[in-house]
């Protein structure tokens, strides 16, 4: 993946996004001991950043594939990113969705015009009924994280915001299939000046710092986490991404990601989603090592169920 590519995929996906604001607060600046820029991937359209990698992955397709549709496995934003994407794009999306899937995630993922799929809610369930859809309507199965044009499209997030802030230090971003964190990584690689991409994740899901670790893919015995946005893990194309350029993975506690996502709701008044706080939750976890450094923060999203606050 180079430079080019991803400047080439942020014009090509401008027409369909936001481009997000990047906010900062005095006070959180003060809390922290270090200098913020949050980029607002929670004002992007469906509410998260997927957006621009499910455009992306649509667009890369040639006109007879897109003529038969696009198909994934989701239980959350992806499943919505692929299906508005595809709305806007004008393409069919199906949707395999795990039975147990909120309620109102599966009527976000009709609101956008996706064909929903329920299946058994495990993992292996999904990548049958998955597989079964492309044989049976010869759509094109579009991995959440784990596919090359999806990831460069997440890396546009943070292209923005180091076109805004080119002497950023560091980078945050939550961890869940490696997505975000490996575009993250190669826009910082790009068009940052030698800025460090730090990954931020639950204790509970700490796959990825485990796969760091040992230099393969780990998996979760359990995901016992309020950031259910993270609880998916990391694959072939994405890790080795991780690798080359995440310079370390932070882990937090539960009660220090609804720290975090409180102070935001407080203080900036703005709603982001539990996966979204991790990485501010990591950098409280740190700060007198980041302490006078300018440093970034990919607010990855705001879709958050208001009955299941946890604060």
């Amino acid at each position: 993946m180079t430079k080019q590519e991803l400047k080439n995929c942020h014009q090509r996906i401008i027409p369909f996004i936001h481009k997000t604001p990047v906010l900062t607060s005095r006070l959180l600046n003060k809390i922290s001991g270090a200098e913020l820029y949050f980029k607002c991937e929670n004002f992007q359209r469906m509410g998260a950043f997927k957006m621009r990698g499910a455009v992306h992955a649509i667009l890369g397709l040639s006109e007879d594939k897109k003529s038969k549709g696009v198909v994934t496995h989701s239980s959350g934003n992806f499943a919505q990113a692929l299906s508005l994407a595809a709305q806007k794009i004008g393409v069919k999306a199906y949707v395999v969705m795990p039975s147990n899937a909120p309620q109102v995630k599966k009527d976000a993922v009709k609101g956008y015009g996706g064909t929903i799929i329920e299946c058994p809610p495990t993992l292996e369930d999904r990548e049958r009924t998955a597989t079964q859809v492309q044989q049976e309507k010869g759509a094109t199965f579009l991995h959440s994280s784990n596919h090359p044009n999806v990831i460069i499209g997440q890396g546009t997030a943070a292209l923005e915001l180091l076109e805004e802030y080119p002497d950023l230090e560091y980078l945050f971003a939550p961890v869940g299939g490696g997505g975000l964190i490996a575009g993250t990584a190669l826009a910082a690689r790009f068009y940052g000046n030698q800025c460090m991409v730090i990954g931020c994740e639950p204790y509970e899901v700490d796959d990825a710092y485990r796969s760091l670790q040992s230099g393969k893919i780990e998996t979760n015995e359990t995901i016992n986490t309020i950031a259910d946005g993270l609880k998916t893990q990391l694959g072939d194309i994405n890790f080795p991404i991780l690798q080359k350029y995440v310079s370390e993975i932070i882990r937090v506690e539960e009660h220090e990601i609804s720290t975090a996502m409180k102070l935001i709701w407080e203080h900036m008044k703005i709603i982001i989603e539990p996966s979204s706080a991790v990485a501010f939750a990591a950098l409280l976890r740190n700060k007198e090592h980041f302490k006078d450094k300018k440093v970034g923060i990919i607010l990855s999203g705001g879709n958050v169920d208001l009955k299941k606050l946890p604060f």
